[in-house]
């Protein structure tokens, strides 16, 4: 065996959908937050654009995160070996894989991540509802609206925060943009990084294989 998929060209299509959008609404986000940022606006028309399409851009993000997420809830379920994992929280950081538990498909540190990204979107888009002047704000008194921007930012902080990690573990671990790209990591890769789900798919083949007679 070459190479082993990890992910298919649909799950592929759909990460990217997602983090195109995170971009676009962090962005458009930030435009709108503060002054000093308020020139992010170009890049989507100017102040009245971007006060318009960022909650479209949140709203699209949420469902397309909601698609890709529920294909992956199962594999993010904390098992006794993910505690585990955190507990060996040095040996993660000096890359000492050899004396960590083996990992199925998400090790620890994603499973957080998916959660965190699943807290803050929720939080985000029932804030994001009760601070939607055009269409809901009327429905909400000041106070509510007030708590609801304020829990809006620090949600769209720990999410942009969240993602920043997310993104330098993925540097960091050699081949896990390739995975996310080309779809397929190799069995030295998968031993490696993820060696409980490269078991499973080892099984999975073999059991798939058609026998002779």
């Amino acid at each position: 065996m070459n190479k082993i998929v990890r992910y298919t060209t649909p799950e592929r299509v759909n990460h990217w959908l997602v983090a195109l959008a995170f971009v676009l609404a962090g962005l458009s986000g930030l435009a709108l937050f503060h002054p000093s940022l308020f020139w992010f606006t170009n890049f989507f028309g100017g102040g009245p654009w971007t006060r318009i399409l960022h909650p479209f851009i949140g709203l699209f993000m949420v469902v397309a995160f909601v698609i890709y997420g529920s294909g992956k809830a199962a594999d993010n379920r904390m098992q006794p070996r993910d505690w585990r994992w955190l507990g060996q929280i040095r040996d993660v950081i000096s890359n000492r894989e050899e004396r960590l538990p083996e990992v199925g498909r998400y090790n620890a540190g994603q499973k957080l991540v998916f959660y965190s990204i699943v807290v803050c979107l929720t939080v985000l888009l029932l804030s994001g509802i009760v601070i939607w002047r055009a269409y809901f704000s009327q429905y909400f008194p000041i106070t509510v609206i007030r708590w609801g921007a304020l829990l809006h930012a620090l949600c769209a902080f720990i999410l942009i925060t969240t993602i920043l990690v997310h993104i330098y573990a993925a540097i960091w671990v050699k081949g896990s943009i390739g995975a996310m790209t080309r779809g397929t990591v190799t069995p030295g890769w998968a031993w490696k990084h993820h060696r409980a789900w490269f078991r499973e798919m080892m099984t999975h083949a073999e059991s798939s294989r058609p026998r002779s007679d």
